[in-house]
């Protein structure tokens, strides 16, 4: 599978955005199960089918990006197809020598985001340092793997001691990126509204801010035609996160709605498919 990926990120990233925006289409036709998941959380967001059709092959797109996201060349760079926007936003934070953590959501392209981040802001900064959980298929760790290894793109793993090193790196100054709209393990989460239904929210976010004092940022990667990308960092909206008087489930909510107020700017692009709402899975 690792040559596979490989071979495929030797390809034109708009040839692959083509076959993928027809993937999309094909999953929609053929997986009832994923039809009816969409459907149901499209309502109860409260959107029309104009509204939230494009996410069909924007799905698919996605799937088809990662070879050349995960597996092209060593050295070779992703900032040519990316713009920016509320950069300033990230300066100012980390000219405060606080830390910053940069919530991007299941919306846009998130994995090209991360290593656009990466190579953007690691020569001023340093190292992007992510919480890490490896798959638990074989073959899915080896390619994975792949998006692992760019400069200025590091891992911790998603343990205690993982975490441990990534509350060094923010109270260092350091910075990181976490997908927020994630379903954590059982007992790392609490239950809180997303579009009117409970899901089960990660409390690890507003105990990162609160033990490092680090400034929360909400951020996203958007997808253009050709190949493109713009990676928006939004103006300063969780300040609350990093109090010592905010509790787990009035940061859950205010995380939340974020979101909501994020997916409802632009739900062409939002991963409808992902069970938002589903039971966590056990610890480990």
């Amino acid at each position: 599978m690792t040559r596979l990926f490989r071979l495929l990120a030797l390809l034109p990233l708009t040839w692959m955005q083509a076959m993928g925006a027809g993937l999309g289409w094909l999953v929609w036709a053929l997986s009832s199960s994923y039809r009816s998941q969409f459907h149901r959380q499209v309502q109860a967001a409260g959107l029309t089918w104009g509204q939230v059709k494009g996410a069909i092959p924007a799905t698919g797109m996605m799937l088809a990006e990662l070879p050349w996201v995960w597996a092209r060349a060593p050295g070779q760079s992703v900032l040519s197809r990316v713009q920016w926007t509320g950069l300033s936003y990230f300066e100012s934070a980390m000219q405060a020598g606080r830390g910053v953590i940069l919530l991007s959501p299941h919306l846009g392209c998130w994995e090209m985001g991360g290593q656009a981040l990466a190579e953007k802001l690691g020569p001023q900064h340093g190292d992007l340092l992510a919480l890490y959980r490896p798959p638990r298929k074989l073959w899915l760790q080896e390619v994975v793997g792949l998006s692992r290894q760019r400069t200025y793109f590091k891992t911790a793993s998603a343990s205690l001691r993982g975490v441990r090193a990534l509350v060094k790196h923010l109270r260092a100054g350091g910075f990181t990126a976490i997908l927020p709209d994630q379903v954590p393990p059982e007992g790392q989460g609490l239950w809180a509204p997303f579009f009117g239904r409970p899901v089960y929210t990660m409390n690890l976010l507003p105990k990162l801010a609160q033990q490092t004092g680090a400034v929360v940022l909400l951020a996203w990667c958007e997808r253009h035609a050709g190949g493109q990308f713009t990676f928006h960092v939004l103006p300063p909206c969780l300040q609350a996160l990093n109090q010592p008087q905010t509790t787990p489930k009035q940061a859950a909510l205010l995380m939340n709605q974020a979101i909501e107020r994020m997916v409802l700017s632009r739900p062409d692009q939002y991963l409808w498919g992902y069970a938002r709402d589903k039971q966590p899975r056990a610890g480990d």
